[in-house]
């Protein structure tokens, strides 16, 4: 018994169990028992070992993983989770820098322009403010119409 043209590896179990599962159980074999890439070296050499356990062949980096395949979705969608956290640190440490630097050159041109002021003896006249007096003889605005007091 064992293998046949249509079935391949699920012909070992004969007619038990149904069509259906026999079906599934050979899309997750091929899975399990074909070669994946390493997510250290990046070579098509990862093998699995056992359940949820895979080694390359070329760099013999070991490491878990799904008990079928080598990554998960659970598994991906938390590394890049940790990824966009990791990158959002850097990014925020990288602003910083520059804000950084874009006030040191301004404190620079500040002190350009005081000592630049400085060499000046004449300032302009500032406006004077209108004293108490001139305020109180501006005629105040008319009331608002409908509002009888």
């Amino acid at each position: 018994m064992g293998n046949t043209k249509k079935v391949r590896t699920t012909g070992r179990l004969g007619s038990r169990y149904g069509v259906g599962i026999r079906k599934k159980l050979l899309k997750i074999e091929d899975k399990q028992e074909s070669n994946y890439n390493c997510p250290f070296c990046g070579f098509k050499k990862v093998k699995r070992t056992a359940a949820g356990l895979y080694v390359c062949r070329k760099c013999n980096a070991k490491f878990a993983g799904g008990a079928y395949l080598p990554s998960t979705l659970p598994g991906t969608i938390i590394k890049k989770t940790v990824a966009q956290k990791s990158f959002a640190a850097k990014a925020f440490a990288l602003e910083q820098m520059v804000e950084k630097k874009k006030e040191e050159p301004v404190k620079e041109e500040k002190s350009a322009k005081k000592e630049k002021k400085e060499g000046k003896e004449e300032k302009p006249a500032k406006k004077e403010k209108p004293s108490k007096e001139e305020k109180k003889e501006k005629p105040k605005k008319a009331q608002k119409k409908g509002k009888i007091r």
